[in-house]
C-alpha cells in the first residue's frame, strides 16, 4: 500500500502540483471530455529534429546490429494447425476493418464504434498464432491473467490520457460524445492495449532466434543500485512536476518518466523489475517488449488513419515526415511504452500468480 501510495502521488500529483505552483488555471487540465486545446506548440526545428534523431539512432543501433550480426542455430518449431477460432477472428477483422474505413450510409450509426472490434480480433489472432507455434496461449491457458489485463489496461491508459493534458500531444476528432458516453467508449477502447501488446510479446518470444540472439549479451549491473534508483526517481519526479510548465521541451517524459519512476520504486523496495534480467546479460524479454509495442503501434496508427473517430497529433519541434497521423520520430515513444506495458503486465501477473517477465 505504501508503494502504491507513493506511485499515485508522484504520477498523478506532481504534474498538477507543478501547474498549480506556476499559477496556471487548473480547471483546463481536468476538463472532461478533454476538448479544449490551450497549448500553442513550438514550430518544427531542424536542430531539435537532428538531436532527437541522433539520440534514437544511438539507442536502437546496438540492438539492430546484434540482431543482424549474431548468428544462431535456432531449432525448428513444430507447427500446429491454425485453430478455427483464429480463422473466425480473421474473417471478423476483415469485416470490421471495412466498416471502419468506409462510409456506407447503411452503417452510419455504427461508424464511430469501430475501434474496439478490430482490436479484439487482433488479440484473438495473436493468441491463435502463438497457439499454433507453441501449443499454448495466454487466452486459453492463462485465462484469469488474460481477463484481468483488460480492466488493468483501461486504468493504465487513462493515466496517459491524464498526463497528455499537460502536453496535449494528441487529441480526438470526428465524433463528439457526452461525458458519460465518452468515458464508457474510451474505457472499452483503452482496455485492449495490454492484451494486444503482451499477446504480441508472447508471439515474438515463441521464436527461438529472438531469445538466442539476446539471451547472453551485455551485462549491466550498477554497483550502487539503490543510490541509482533514488537519483532516477528524483530526476523523473522533477521532470513530471515541470512537464506542464515546459511542455515543448519535456513532452518525451510523458513516455519515459512513468517507466523510470515505477522501476526505481521497484528497485528501492527490492522487487524484481523489467530491467533486472539485463544484469545477467539476458535482454530477450526487454527486446520483445519493445518490438511488440512497435508492432501494435503500427496497427494503431494505421487503423486510426481512415477511421471516423480518430486522434490527431500535435508534437512540438519534431512534427514532420508523418507515417499515418504520427510524425516519424513519434514512434520512438513506443520503445519505453513497450517496457511500461511489460511492467504493468508483471504487476497484474503477481495478482493472479501468473507473473511472467
Amino acid at each position: 500500500m505504501l508503494k502504491l501510495l507513493i506511485m499515485s502521488c508522484i504520477l498523478l500529483g506532481l504534474p498538477l502540483t507543478g501547474v498549480m505552483l506556476a499559477g496556471y488555471p487548473v480547471g483546463r487540465y481536468l476538463e472532461f471530455p478533454p476538448v479544449t486545446r490551450f497549448i500553442d506548440h513550438a514550430p518544427f526545428s531542424w536542430t531539435a529534429f537532428a538531436v532527437f534523431t541522433l539520440l534514437i539512432v544511438l539507442s536502437v543501433s546496438p540492438f539492430i546490429i546484434r540482431a543482424v550480426m549474431k548468428k544462431v542455430d535456432a531449432p525448428r518449431t513444430a507447427m500446429r494447425p491454425f485453430p478455427w477460432w483464429g480463422w473466425t477472428a480473421c474473417a471478423a477483422l476483415a469485416l470490421f476493418w471495412t466498416l471502419a474505413w468506409t462510409r456506407f450510409p447503411l452503417f452510419n450509426d455504427i461508424q464511430s464504434y469501430t475501434f474496439v472490434p478490430p482490436w479484439l480480433c487482433y488479440i484473438v489472432i495473436i493468441n491463435a498464432l502463438t497457439f499454433t507455434r507453441t501449443g499454448t496461449c495466454m487466452m486459453l491457458h492463462r485465462t484469469g491473467y488474460f481477463l484481468l489485463l483488460f480492466p488493468v489496461s483501461a486504468v493504465f491508459w487513462w493515466f496517459f490520457e491524464y498526463l497528455n493534458r499537460f502536453v496535449q500531444n494528441w487529441y480526438y476528432v470526428g465524433v463528439q460524445y457526452s461525458a458519460v458516453k465518452y468515458f464508457v467508449l474510451a474505457t472499452l477502447s483503452f482496455s485492449t492495449v495490454l492484451p494486444a501488446v503482451l499477446g504480441t510479446r508472447d508471439l515474438l518470444l515463441s521464436f527461438p532466434g529472438l531469445r538466442l540472439r539476446f539471451h547472453e549479451w551485455i551485462m549491466l549491473k550498477p554497483q550502487h543500485p539503490r543510490l541509482l534508483a533514488l537519483a532516477v526517481l528524483a530526476v523523473s519526479a522533477g521532470g513530471l512536476g515541470l512537464i506542464g510548465i515546459y511542455p515543448d521541451y519535456l513532452f518525451p517524459l510523458l513516455w519515459v518518466s512513468p517507466l523510470l519512476i515505477i522501476v526505481a520504486l521497484q528497485a528501492l523496495f527490492g522487487e524484481r523489475h523489467i530491467l533486472y534480467d539485463i544484469s545477467t546479460g539476458n535482454w530477450s524479454v526487454l527486446v520483445a517488449s519493445i518490438m511488440s509495442a512497435l508492432i501494435c503501434g503500427f496497427f494503431w496508427e494505421m487503423w486510426n488513419y481512415y477511421s471516423l473517430a480518430r486522434w490527431i497529433y500535435s508534437v512540438p519541434l519534431v512534427h514532420r515526415f508523418s507515417l499515418f497521423e504520427m510524425p516519424l520520430l513519434g514512434y520512438a515513444g513506443y520503445l519505453p511504452f513497450g517496457l511500461e506495458c511489460a511492467v504493468i503486465g508483471n504487476i497484474a501477473g503477481g495478482i493472479t500468480g501468473k507473473e511472467k517477465n
